[in-house]
């Protein structure tokens, strides 16, 4: 019986993988030369992490993990997301006594079960950034600045950026009841998720996507214009800063946020390109998180964005990048003597971080001249049993057909040198 690949998940295969390098290997750059490390987090966490710093009234932690029990009966779930795994290593690990704020960036898989669809999946990659520890809205602006070069550097530049803010603790409370108010005489027409988080979370609601809910929604207050004085007062100066850097942005007072961790601002980078038009990145600001799960009190602000997501906007617009590599040199030889001795010099150009190449499969020359061709090969090295018995070997530059015949003493020194 054929066993095929888990719904929800997919091979990236070798020739997909040389623009996956590209495009983390260019992410990696940006975050270090904004002065952010690397870190990596375990594939699963206490199940109680994502209950308390997700929230256990949240589609992905009522409906969305993979959560099980090990051996010795712990509950323990494959992560759904990164920052409370990064916020637990934060308190765990003592960065509170680290010069602040701490930033951190990262690349990961994750995992929820939720409705399969194109660029959605149950396994996916996400790669995201954290700065714990500022909470003025100059960390917010940089994180929405440092998203903007890397998209520019991608060639998708023109993302609109959408900001917003969805208050406190403060404030939030009392717009939670307006809310509930406003909807008390329009839930019973709206859908079965809705009604749940009209109790749990009434801010969720303006989110819903569903016809009957969007139109239930259309006169809804919001938040942005029941700010507290600290959230008003960040919101200005986040806008300030954007506007001082020359970033454009709209305010979208609909944008809210599934995980309970959020406060204050909340931004997303969307896309209007026909085929993948919606969020490729999303982030926020979640102030009080890293207290809710036992550390010091700490501010944060972050973002993530789907790999897959944004692989299928640079393949939309033709833009992937290529990093796939062509060999400097193929062997091709003829007998068991020149093959061993092409294999040493190979070995000892791979340690010298030449790529060369050779046959694995005892194919005829023709073959592996063919094998050379279309793997793109610079240089063709051949050698048979009289080249070896005459120490010599044929060189033949692929590019213009050129043949010259070296001695085999010189190969490896010429190659090196690229003196061939």
């Amino acid at each position: 019986m054929k066993i095929s690949v888990p719904k929800g998940t997919k091979d990236i295969l070798p020739e997909e993988m040389a623009s996956w390098r590209k495009v983390e290997g260019l992410y990696t750059d940006v975050m270090l030369n904004a002065g952010y490390g690397e870190i990596r987090i375990p594939v699963f966490e206490y199940t109680e992490l994502f209950d308390r710093g997700v929230g256990d009234t949240t589609d992905i932690v009522q409906k969305e993990m993979y959560t099980f029990e090990d051996k010795g009966g712990r509950s323990l779930t494959l992560r759904p997301e990164g920052t409370a795994g990064i916020a637990r290593s934060y308190i765990e690990n003592g960065m509170s006594s680290l010069p602040q704020p701490v930033k951190l960036f990262y690349k990961i898989t994750a995992y929820r079960y939720e409705n399969v669809q194109k660029g959605r999946y149950r396994e996916f990659n996400q790669m995201g950034a954290e700065i714990i520890g500022a909470d003025s809205p100059n960390a917010d602006v940089e994180l929405i600045s440092i998203l903007g070069n890397f998209f520019g550097k991608l060639g998708i530049g023109d993302l609109r950026l959408e900001i917003n803010s969805i208050g406190c603790n403060v404030c939030r409370p009392a717009y939670n009841e307006l809310l509930r108010d406003y909807y008390k005489d329009r839930i019973e027409g709206m859908c079965s998720d809705c009604k749940r988080r009209y109790e749990t979370n009434p801010l969720r609601l303006i989110d819903c996507k569903e016809e009957k809910c969007l139109e239930a929604s259309r006169d809804v207050p919001y938040i942005t214009d029941n700010l507290c004085e600290d959230c008003a007062s960040h919101f200005s100066n986040v806008k300030t800063g954007l506007d001082r850097l020359d970033i454009e942005y709209n305010v979208n007072k609909q944008i809210v946020r599934g995980l309970d961790y959020y406060k204050k601002t909340v931004f997303e980078f969307v896309s209007a390109n026909v085929g993948t038009q919606g969020t490729v990145c999303g982030g926020g600001r979640y102030d009080g998180l890293i207290d809710s799960l036992g550390g010091s009190d700490a501010p944060g602000v972050g973002f993530s964005m789907g790999t897959e997501r944004l692989m299928m906007e640079l393949e939309s617009r033709k833009l992937l990048p290529s990093d796939e590599r062509s060999p400097e040199i193929y062997f091709v030889t003829v007998g068991e003597k020149p093959y061993a001795y092409a294999r040493k010099i190979s070995c000892a150009l791979r340690k010298a971080d030449i790529y060369s190449e050779m046959d694995l499969l005892g194919r005829s020359v023709k073959a592996q001249m063919k094998d050379a061709n279309r793997k793109n090969a610079k240089y063709v090295v051949v050698m048979g049993e009289e080249e070896i018995s005459q120490n010599k070997a044929e060189i033949l530059v692929m590019e213009t057909g050129e043949r010259k015949d070296v001695s085999l003493d010189s190969i490896y020194k010429r190659i090196v040198e690229k003196k061939v």
